[in-house]
């Protein structure tokens, strides 16, 4: 397989641990992205056999064949897991991706996800030991650093690269920053010019124009939009749309957004039964209303429901209210 030609001018979805569940990947995909990624899997937890965390391989049929990215800080673990999903899922699973990136403190303090930038011989131990265990490929997520004081991104890739990966995702923020101030798409620029595979940029995605900007400014292959998807699905065709046709698309009003997180609540219900499904739907509810009318008001009936119910009830009532709005003036 030929990835940089396959990942050429593709826009991504980010894996989010608790949010890009495969319901939200479905929408995702329906609306645009060209590849999804499972949440972040745990290959501790898979060798484990624990329930919870072979569910997160659920791939849905729209989004197939999809990313599935693993944590972990033994390669032979990591590589045992990454073989076993590989035939376990085989025609589901496009890439296995490596989480080098995560800023979480119970990961981190674990020596995975962010930690493994502050030991390159481990990480390149890791990612040829993945390599020689699956035929997909394997890809890295990273970010600029550890730290201001550590910014390796450049020389952390190359070591990937050089170790058998075959494309770098690299966040413009260190692992200091989380996600607090702006990204450094320098950097990305600077790990793009640097590698012969191919680079994806991540960070501060959060419009059309911010996408196509970071093509222009890094010439990386492929962009991953995260936070800037959280209750808009859209950004995906938004960026698409731009990318083709160089015009802007009008963003979607209350109607669609609401009728988008319908959908989006049914199939989630439909894979984790209601109970389950309703609590984790309350912070997708929020994210898809932010900068409606009356935002503020309906936030605090929809953290609070407790049944689909409740949940269309509330979106119903947003679209009605929209409409009478639009009547008005």
């Amino acid at each position: 397989m030929d990835l940089k030609q396959a990942m050429q001018g593709k826009v991504l979805l980010a894996p989010m641990a608790g949010v890009t569940d495969r319901a939200f990947r479905g929408i995702c995909k329906s609306m645009g992205a060209d590849l999804t990624y499972t949440e972040m899997v745990s290959a501790k937890a898979l060798q484990f056999k624990n329930i919870k965390t072979k569910r997160l391989l659920d791939i849905g049929e729209i989004e197939k064949p999809a990313g599935v990215q693993l944590f972990g800080s033994e390669p032979d673990v990591v590589a045992d897991m990454a073989a076993m999903i590989a035939e376990s899922y085989a025609g589901d699973i496009f890439l296995i991706d490596i989480n080098m990136g995560c800023p979480a403190p119970k990961i981190v303090n674990n020596g995975e996800g962010c930690a493994l930038m502050k030991n390159p011989a481990l990480a390149a131990r890791m990612v040829r030991r993945v390599k020689d265990s699956v035929s997909l490929p394997v890809t890295v997520k990273i970010r600029k650093g550890f730290s201001t004081d550590t910014v390796n991104a450049v020389d952390f890739a190359k070591t990937c690269a050089d170790s058998g990966a075959d494309m770098v995702t690299v966040h413009g923020r260190t692992r200091e920053q989380y996600y607090s101030g702006k990204a450094d798409w320098e950097i990305i620029r600077q790990v793009k010019r640097a590698l012969d595979i191919p680079v994806v940029g991540n960070g501060d995605i959060f419009s059309a124009a911010d996408a196509k900007r970071m093509f222009e400014e890094t010439g990386v292959d492929a962009v991953m939009a995260a936070r800037g998807a959280l209750g808009n699905p859209f950004l995906f065709r938004e960026i698409q749309h731009l990318l083709k046709t160089g015009e802007a698309m009008p963003e979607p009003d209350a109607a669609e957004r609401m009728e988008t997180l319908m959908r989006q609540a049914a199939e989630t219900v439909a894979q984790k039964g209601e109970k389950t499904a309703v609590v984790q739907l309350r912070k997708h509810a929020a994210w898809y209303i932010k900068g409606l009318r009356g935002a503020k008001v309906y936030r605090e009936a929809l953290v609070r429901v407790n049944s689909l119910r409740e949940l269309e009830d509330i979106a119903r009532e947003i679209i009605a209210e929209s409409s009478r709005s639009r009547a008005e003036f």
